[in-house]
Parts: C-alpha cells; structure tokens; sequence
C-alpha cells in the first residue's frame, strides 16, 4: 500500500548518501556558506520551475509552513556547522544517530503515532550500528565539549522536528507546495548569510568565482537539483504516507551510503567493523520499517 513512499524514502537516503562526496569535492574550491547559498540558489530555481502551474500558495499559508523550513534547512545546517567547530565529525555522527529515536518519541508524543517495544529494539539498534562505526573510525572521541554536544543536539531536534510538522502538515499541503516553501526560505536565509559574509571581508567579487570552475559546477549541480530539492520533494512526499519514525530511519542508510562511496570512490578503507556496522543498520532498518503498529506503547 505504501510501496511508493518506501521508494522515496530509499531514492532519498541514497541521494543524502552520496551528497557528502560531492560536498567533499566543492569544499575543494569554495566554502561551505558559498555552497549553502549556491545550491540552495539551485534548488529554489527548480522549484519554482515544477511548482509555477501546481502552486497556489497564499501568504499566511507561509507563515504556517514556514516552522517546517526554520527546522529544516536553517536550524538543522546552522547548528550542525557551528556545532562542528566545537566538536569532531565522529562526535556529531554519534549524536545524530539518535534522529530516528528522537523522532519516534516526538511522534508519539505530538502525532500520537504508537510504537511496540519490538520496534523501538530495531531503531535502537540501527542508531548502535551507525554509532560503533564513528567509535571504531574515531580513537580520540571523547564527547567532553558541552557546546559542540549541544548544538550537534540541537541539529539532531530540529530534524526530527522537521519530520513531525511535515507529517501533521501534509495533510492540509501537497508535497511540492511543501517543498517549494522549504527551499524559498533556505534560499533566502544562506544567500542572505553568505553575501553579508562576502560584504563583511570585502569579498563580495568572490562569490561567484566558484563556478569558472568545472568540478564545482558538477557537483553544486547535484547538490541542488538532487541532494536539496529531489530530497526536500521526495522525503516530504514519503512523510506524508508514512510514519515520521519510520522515515527517519533511512537516515541511517544515507550514513551508509556515504561510508561506502568513501571507500569506492574515494579510496577509503573499508574495514571490518564497517560490516559489523553495516549489518546492525540493516537489520534495524528491515525490523523496524516491517513491526506492525499497535495500539500502544508495549
């Protein structure tokens, strides 16, 4: 009945997946506020290409979307940077394992969605899979820095966040109406940021110097047509059919892809926890997507 939002979730997970090796890439010619803006720049574009003839949005319908895009993009990315700047990229990936079970708890609690203590093991451990790798790739995680912890945490609630408003909201707004607001203001908040940045050094001539070139027209490409509005219309469509707590479960399988385009197409190692790690997460995926709901916490 729901094959069609599983598909989405999956071309969702697999497309965030990959969107990290592209951003590797554009980091190698511009930084990252100047790939926020552009690819968000490129996004926005698409949307208001798809959504010209099929959206009728009236202004206080916004402002009642607009808690959906402040969670995600503007809350989600602007805590995750800056919470990087205080703490270890293994340290954030640790914490963000958590999104899943954060999610399935908000969800219980605000959409009264219900959960059986068989699937609340399944998303657990998913998040443990996804947590040993980070703690196996990782010796000097020490999870001592508050501030980092708690804006990486932070991240991790404005995600979850994200899923429930979208969830309780498509029911009154479509997918691609959701989405269009989503990038609009994810456009206007990292251009806003990123030119008063440029405007503040004096280097405002730079912010298009990125695309003279080539690579880093190919990849914020990706990150815009894919990695921001496909994901944005896919995982807002799968939302809508689907539980929150079982979509954000496929963040867990982006973290996978991204691990495993590391390791083919950047020639990282792959190691033996990686498939340790790896056979945690799907088996927590595949249980907790399949445990039929109940009628209550068991």
């Amino acid at each position: 009945m729901y094959k069609s939002a599983y598909v989405a979730a999956l071309l969702y997970a697999l497309m965030i997946g990959f969107s990290f090796l592209f951003i590797k890439l554009a980091l190698t010619v511009a930084e990252p506020l100047d790939i926020l803006a552009h690819r968000f720049t490129i996004a926005f574009c698409l949307a208001v290409l798809f959504g010209t003839l099929k959206i009728k949005i009236r202004l206080k319908d916004v402002f009642v979307m607009l808690p959906v895009a402040l969670c995600y993009p503007v809350m989600f990315f602007a805590f995750q940077v800056f919470g990087l700047v205080y703490t270890s990229s293994s340290e954030a990936g640790i914490i963000q394992a958590a999104i899943p079970i954060l999610t399935m708890l908000l969800a219980h609690y605000f959409l009264k969605e219900r959960f059986s203590k068989r699937q609340l093991f399944f998303t657990v451990l998913s998040a443990a899979g996804v947590t040993y790798i980070f703690l196996m790739k990782s010796t000097n995680v020490q999870m001592s820095n508050l501030i980092g912890i708690l804006l990486i945490l932070l991240s991790a609630l404005s995600s979850a966040g994200y899923s429930i408003l979208v969830r309780k909201l498509s029911r009154t707004f479509t997918s691609l109406e959701l989405t269009y607001v989503i990038l609009a203001v994810g456009f206007v908040f990292f251009n806003g940021i990123a030119v008063f940045s440029h405007i503040s050094n004096g280097s405002l001539s730079e912010f298009f110097i990125p695309f003279t070139k080539p690579i880093f027209m190919l990849t914020v490409l990706y990150l815009g047509a894919f990695s921001s509005f496909a994901t944005a219309f896919l995982s807002n469509y799968a939302l809508s059919k689907i539980e929150a707590a079982k979509m954000s479960m496929f963040n867990h399988l982006a973290t996978l892809v991204t691990i495993l385009a590391g390791v083919f197409a950047l020639g990282e190692r792959l190691e033996w926890f990686h498939l340790i790690g790896t056979i945690m997460i799907m088996i927590g995926i595949i249980g907790a997507t399949k445990t039929q709901q109940q009628k209550g916490l068991s």
